[in-house]
């Protein structure tokens, strides 16, 4: 039986501090309702002694009914020459009435002389008196013994005897934090080897990665004992980040047969991470590993040859299992293999020996040589091969568009859209303003298209690109508008290209929304078929 990891997520409180990331109550309930799905153990949501946002929601949580998740509260130890009942921070715990309290405390002497200017022994109390409190109020301690690795190769007695002190006060965890994220694996798996001799109570790991080592570093302390680790989701956290759990579990799960969750759970992990990074309104990397859209995607026609007989050619895990997807990227540098694997992909019979096959390679030949980009927008290239083979049923068609930008001296630019389509036979007109060209545009195509097809009211877009492609013509010359769109269990991109902005990003909006609409029927089919490798994967 595989050994049992506990999964702490700290992306409401740690992840928050990273830059850019602001998260109302609204946004923290909502994520706390997704990791709990996702099967994380503990779920860090703020720290209550610092701000009224993180009462409301210790407030509100209450009301989600989590089913795997124990809520913990984040909090420091008693201040100095303070008594553990008359400290607010740690009351304030008491009182958003949460079954666990994360504490942190000062292992490193050096910060306990400079950060906190007090005597090494009054720390040890601070500690003593912190954990031995809210124990005795019947909570779960876990106690965060912060830069235990620094403060350990500074004075290793002394980083010892602080967390032995909150061992004896009562805690139930004592996780040890590289809090500069600045440690080598070799030294944490050292360290923790020591510690898990020295403690008897579970120890876990609470790393950042300002060394690109935050994940690297975790396993290597649950390698040496550790049963708890601590990060968040993408990585997100102050100045390089937090450990990325989203690398960390299927890492410890697929790769060292570790148990963390539930395989079923395991296999919601690309949508947990899609989910998270639109809540935040962070752009998810492509490159991410094992949830980035390009992490399981291929361009050089050898390796799609070689996938098309075996997957396992050049993909270390079936993307499945962490519920990512097989993507085969088309260009014009890519081999007839590329398009062989996507027309297979469709259920096409892909010939390129016969005349639309052949005509199909030439037309993205040209396309690209116009400037057109489709191994960054597999949304275009699918409805470009439907339509070839005569796939794709025209769901809608644009009869045209007008765009009126008016700006009156002291007064903001008003922008307005007014399109007219043929939907089913019929001819629709309706206009709609928005925040610039595309985004009046993209309103005034739903307010056209929701009518017939509500499901769009689900997607949205999430990212809007614009590369000049030769900067000679100056002002004249063509543009490519990449357009990434996304209904929180999908993500796709689509292309246009034009001397005009507002025309490419017009093809590419059209080409957006053909597509959310296609992709509802994909989905139910592709769910189902992933439910069948993933079944032959288990046998």
């Amino acid at each position: 039986m595989a050994n049992f990891v506990k999964i702490f997520d700290t992306t409401l409180r740690d992840g928050t501090q990273g830059e850019g990331i602001s998260l109302s109550v609204e946004d923290k309930m909502k994520i706390a309702r997704k990791l709990d799905s996702l099967g994380v153990h503990y779920i860090e949501g703020g720290w209550p002694g610092s701000n009224n946002k993180d009462i409301e929601f210790f407030t509100r949580v209450k009301e989600l009914g989590l089913k795997h998740a124990k809520v913990t509260a984040f909090g420091s130890t008693r201040r100095k020459d303070t008594l553990p009942e008359n400290d607010i921070n740690l009351n304030r715990i008491l009182e958003v009435g949460v079954p666990v309290a994360t504490i942190f405390g000062k292992s490193w002497d050096f910060h306990v002389h400079q950060a906190i200017q007090t005597t090494l022994e009054e720390n040890l109390s601070m500690i003593y008196d912190s954990v031995h409190y809210l124990k005795n109020k019947g909570l779960e301690i876990i106690y965060d013994a912060e830069h235990f690795f620094d403060g350990y190769k500074n004075n290793a007695d002394y980083a010892l005897q602080t967390i032995k002190k909150a061992e004896e006060a009562g805690a139930d965890w004592i996780v040890l934090c590289d809090t500069n994220g600045g440690s080598l694996p070799h030294e944490i798996s050292e360290i923790v080897s020591v510690v898990k001799r020295s403690v008897s109570i579970p120890v876990g790991i609470h790393a950042h990665n300002d060394c690109e080592l935050g994940v690297a570093n975790s396993l290597a302390a649950v390698m040496a004992g550790a049963t708890q680790v601590q990060g968040t989701i993408n990585g997100f956290g102050e100045r390089c980040g937090n450990a990325n759990l989203c690398s960390i579990i299927p890492n410890l799960q697929l790769k060292l047969n570790y148990s963390c969750i539930s395989e079923e759970q395991l296999q919601s992990l690309s949508n947990v991470a899609r989910y998270v990074s639109e809540i935040a309104n962070m752009h998810l990397p492509v490159n991410q590993a094992f949830v980035g859209a390009a992490a399981f995607a291929h361009k050089g026609g050898i390796h799609v040859s070689a996938i098309l007989r075996n997957p396992s050619t050049y993909e270390h895990i079936k993307p499945e299992l962490v519920g990512n997807k097989q993507r085969v990227l088309v260009s014009e540098l890519a081999g007839q293999s590329n398009l062989v694997f996507k027309a297979q992909e469709l259920g096409l019979d892909f010939d390129h020996n016969n005349e639309q096959s052949r005509k199909l390679i030439e037309q993205i030949k040209e396309m690209e040589h116009q400037g057109y980009q489709f191994e960054g927008a597999d949304a275009s290239l699918e409805l470009l091969i439907r339509d070839a083979y005569g796939k794709q049923e025209e769901l809608f068609t644009l009869e045209s568009f007008k765009i009126i930008v008016a700006k009156n001296a002291g007064q903001p630019v008003v922008t307005e859209a007014i399109v007219k389509l043929n939907v089913n036979g019929e001819s629709v007109y309706n206009a709609a303003e928005g925040n610039g060209p595309v985004n009046a545009l993209d309103n005034a195509l739903r307010k056209c298209l929701l009518q017939y097809y509500p499901v769009l009211q689900d997607m949205h877009l999430s990212d809007y690109k614009v590369r000049v492609l030769d900067e000679k013509d100056k002002t004249a010359a063509k543009v490519r508008v990449l357009i990434e769109s996304t209904d929180f269990q999908n993500t796709w991109s689509t292309v246009g290209v034009s001397a005009n902005i507002i025309e490419a990003s017009g093809d590419a909006l059209i080409d957006s929304l053909r597509y959310a609409l296609i992709g509802k029927t994909r989905s139910a089919v592709q769910a189902e078929e992933q439910k069948e490798r993933i079944g032959l994967v288990n046998h």
